[in-house]
């Protein structure tokens, strides 16, 4: 089995990086210096195992054990965070290849196709705004031409982040088989069914829309509020309406993320920018309740005064993933096979024709995106000896 020692020398020395002393959570955006220092990281762990570190354009990387030429498999993760994130969302998925790697070896396994481990980059979106962007790129979904624009909050580019990035040109999963990431749970179901590992069945459709409330601009002490344009009073109101609409219908609605202008304490908002997080167990759940969060919006606004534009940035439609290859990752153990509502790299590989399995990890918490986001070691060890057993087969 997995030794401790092992992954909890890694996870120690991984644990500080990008930390908050405040709030404990994790600042791991993008080519910034704490998820840069998390790439070294990895690239020290590759180069002590003598694995062939490869890199393409966009920032991803693959480190191949390879005794042999040929097609292979391919797990690992991500190491960026949301903003004040967790921290096993991602980087478990990495420290577990790692540690079923050394693992495979301890049992004196030569895998017989090569075995890559692989980090995607910006796969939460939380600096350009494009979840699993990284993913998206290698594997064609998104273009460069597309990509290359997208700006942060502070208006700097994708392609002015990466400026310092040593980038390759190759094809990173050409010569990709499979793909199995390990991802601690984002939700309750394994603690529910008292097991400490499960595998994916498929991923819930979901989407990032932006909601733009525009008004007009006014003194907060001399505007009488019956001749106000508030665009703020539009948006707090779609708040509660997307609420009541997900809940009445068993789906998720989220508005996680607001700007507001003038941003002044003493003003009417002149323009409210707000971002939806939709999610649903089927294409046309999701296709519903966005459509009547829009409608009841746009009721709302008519009765203000204001106006509102609504854009879709990212939609992702429902993953099934390879149920011969989840119920070859799930037989050995008798794993259970459970759906997710969260997106995942393995999502994108899925739909770009990858046959691809994810391993989820117990979480007690069942708390995710949050520094109370956890995982026991036993159940981490578990899930290497789980993820071990899966490549042994894969690349027996």
């Amino acid at each position: 089995m997995a030794r401790p020692d092992d992954f909890e020398r890694m996870w120690r020395d991984l644990a500080p990086v990008g930390r908050s002393r405040g709030s404990g959570g994790y600042f791991r955006q993008p080519f910034t210096s704490a998820e840069r220092e998390a790439s070294a990281w990895f690239r020290e762990q590759c180069a002590a195992r003598s694995l062939d570190l490869e890199h393409d354009r966009f920032g991803n990387l693959v480190a191949w054990w390879r005794p042999v030429p040929g097609r292979g498999v391919l797990t690992g993760s991500h190491l960026d965070s949301v903003l004040d994130g967790g921290a096993y969302d991602g980087p478990l998925g990495v420290v577990s290849a790692l540690a079923a790697v050394d693992l495979l070896r301890d049992r004196g396994f030569t895998p017989a196709r090569p075995l890559g481990i692989g980090v995607f980059v910006e796969e939460e979106g939380s600096r350009f705004g494009l979840a699993c962007l990284g993913s998206r790129l290698a594997t064609g979904a998104t273009p460069w031409k597309h990509a290359r624009t997208l700006t942060d909050r502070d208006d700097v580019s994708l392609e002015e982040a990466m400026a310092d990035v040593e980038r390759g040109d190759g094809d990173l999963l050409a010569d990709v088989d499979a793909f199995v990431e390990l991802h601690v749970e984002q939700g309750r179901d394994l603690v529910d069914r008292g097991e400490a590992v499960g595998v994916a069945s498929g991923i819930w459709p979901h989407g990032r829309y932006r909601f733009e409330f525009a008004g007009e601009a006014n003194h907060a002490g001399t505007t009488r509020m019956e001749d106000r344009r508030d665009p703020m009073l539009s948006y707090a109101l779609t708040v509660l309406a997307a609420d009541e609409q997900a809940r009445l219908s068993g789906q998720r609605a989220t508005f996680g993320r607001l700007d507001v202008r003038p941003n002044g304490t003493n003003a009417v908002p002149s323009r409210v920018t707000a971002w939806l997080d939709a999610r649903a167990d089927t294409a046309e759940h999701l296709d519903a309740l966005l459509a009547d969060i829009e409608r009841l919006a746009r009721q709302r606004v008519g009765r203000d005064g204001t106006a509102l534009t609504v854009t879709a940035e990212s939609v992702s439609p429902a993953v099934a993933f390879d149920p011969a290859l989840a119920a070859r990752v799930a037989g050995p153990r008798g794993l259970p096979v459970i759906p997710t509502a969260a997106g995942h790299d393995a999502g994108v590989l899925s739909a770009a024709g990858v046959p691809t399995a994810m391993l989820f990890v117990r979480n007690p918490t069942g708390v995710s995106h949050s520094p109370q986001e956890r995982a026991e070691t036993a159940d981490c060890l578990a899930g290497v000896d789980a993820l071990a057993d899966t490549l042994e087969t894969l690349c027996g």
